[in-house]
């Protein structure tokens, strides 16, 4: 594993600094996934078996999608709008910057004496006074399951449930390109400790709602292929939610459907949001969607990102054309969408 330039400290350290506080507040980004959060609570779960006063943060006051709800201490979860607590460390775990852990940068982060960030995803900048990220990492989960270790803390099966959750989830169910041999013994240990992979299986992958089904309808109605079939898209407009009684969690898997396409090489969902356009990107080569994704003001991992584009989703589709040919080097635009056929 490699750490990336912004990196100071070492999870050793990290464990040592913290074992040395009374209170803590964790948080992650908004819009919080399985490795976000899990990676929230194994380090919750890990300080309070130690007698630490620890609070678990919601970047965002936005309610946990539902295939999440089972995590072992979520519902200690506190929007961080809402907590008006100072403790003595700060916690960022799977979030890069300082804009993404949301209401709170102001509402917390800001107050205390001591910040930590554990991350897997690579930055050009650090928020923490003290930065470990590792984006060898599969997921942020496993970084955090060694921090357990070495805060001494017991590594119960709530904790490696937890940690198999965020695992399994940025793996894709180790499927990505993420999933190698440090991985597997990852999930292994966390197995061992007690993490049950049909239950999460049956609640992350196999819970999906009628709602999400019929997304998925009019999003393959909607798919289009370019560049002689290495490129597959599609969009969900708000319409769509409102027609189906949708929401966002409901579109979280749909892009894994089309990057399942044989010869596609890059996917992408793009969803229309009351003030900005987001969109998703899954690669099943060696491209690198994060760095499609940062030309665009996203980022994210090598095989999996995201951005969030301003302005009609005409323009948004024509902007992600581009870029997703540069970075496929290929020329002309993709096939399929045209500006009249785009339904709103």
């Amino acid at each position: 594993m490699a750490t990336t330039p912004q990196t100071n400290t070492s999870l050793e350290a990290i464990a040592e600094i913290l074992r040395g506080v009374e209170s803590v507040a964790v948080c992650g980004h908004v819009s919080p996934d399985g490795d976000c959060l899990g990676s929230q609570l194994v380090v919750y779960h890990a300080l309070e078996n130690l007698g630490k006063n620890v609070t678990c943060l919601l970047a965002k006051s936005d309610p946990v999608e539902a295939g999440l709800r089972f995590l072992p201490g979520i519902d200690s979860m506190v929007p961080a709008a809402e907590f008006s607590g100072t403790p003595e460390a700060f916690v960022a775990v799977d979030v890069p910057t300082v804009e993404r852990i949301g209401d709170a940068a102001a509402a917390v982060q800001a107050k205390c004496p001591i910040t930590v960030t554990v991350d897997h995803h690579a930055s050009d900048t650090a928020m923490s006074a003290y930065t470990y990220v590792d984006p060898d990492a599969a997921a942020t989960t496993m970084l955090v399951w060694k921090l357990a270790e070495l805060l001494g803390a017991q590594r119960t099966p709530e904790m490696a449930l937890c940690a198999y959750t965020g695992l399994v989830t940025d793996t894709g169910r180790f499927q990505f390109q993420n999933t190698d041999k440090a991985a597997f013994a990852a999930a292994f240990e966390m197995v061992s400790a007690g993490a049950d992979p049909a239950a999460v299986a049956r609640e992350v992958f196999q819970n999906r709602s009628i709602a999400s089904l019929e997304l998925e309808r009019i999003m393959l109605s909607r798919m289009r292929f370019g560049f002689g079939g290495a490129y597959v898209a599609s969009y969900l407009t708000r319409a769509d939610f409102e027609q189906t009684g949708a929401v966002k969690a409901d579109a979280e898997p749909l892009i894994n459907s089309i990057r399942a396409i044989s010869g596609v090489r890059v996917a992408c969902m793009l969803r229309e949001e009351p003030e900005h356009i987001r969109g998703s990107f899954r690669a099943k080569d060696d491209t690198d969607v994060a760095a499609i994704a940062n030309t665009m003001g996203g980022g994210g991992h090598k095989a999996a990102a995201g951005f969030t584009l301003h302005g009609p989703l005409e323009q948004a589709i024509e902007r992600v054309d581009a870029a997703v040919a540069a970075a496929l080097g290929v020329d002309g635009e993709a096939d399929g969408w045209k500006a009249g056929d785009i339904r709103l």
